[in-house]
C-alpha cells in the first residue's frame, strides 16, 4: 500500500489521525486554505505556524494550523516550524532530516548569555 511506504519513508506520521487525505469536498475552508499555503512553501524552506495561519485567513491561528497538519495527509508538513525557526521536539529529528533532503540549512541560534 502506498501510504505504508510513505510512513516507512518518514513522509507521513503514522500516529497522527487522518481524515482528509484527498477528498477536498469534505474539508473545511480553513483546512483547504492550510493545504494550499503549505503546498506553496518552496522546498528546503519553512514558514511558521503563525504565518501559515495568517496566509490561510486566520490571524493568530497557529494552534489551528498544528491541528490541521495532523488532519491533512498529502502535504509537506515538515516545511512548517516554530516562529523562531526551531523545530518541535516531538518531530525535530524526522523533520530536520526531511528538510535537509530538500537542501535546508538550519538557523544558527545565538548563544545564551549567562
Amino acid at each position: 500500500m502506498e501510504s505504508d511506504s510513505l510512513v516507512a519513508a518518514g513522509h507521513i506520521r503514522a500516529h497522527a489521525p487522518r481524515r482528509f487525505a484527498y477528498d477536498s469536498s469534505v474539508m473545511s475552508t480553513f483546512l483547504r486554505a492550510v493545504r494550499r499555503v503549505v503546498l506553496a512553501i518552496p522546498r528546503g524552506t519553512t514558514l511558521s505556524y503563525g504565518e501559515v495561519a495568517l496566509r490561510a485567513g486566520k490571524p493568530g491561528g497557529a494552534r489551528a494550523v498544528v491541528a490541521a497538519l495532523h488532519r491533512l495527509d498529502d502535504i509537506p508538513w515538515w516545511r512548517v516550524a516554530r516562529h523562531d525557526g526551531t523545530l518541535a521536539p516531538q518531530v525535530a529529528h524526522q523533520q530536520a532530516a526531511l528538510l535537509r533532503q530538500e537542501g535546508w540549512k538550519p538557523r544558527r541560534r545565538p548563544a545564551k548569555r549567562g
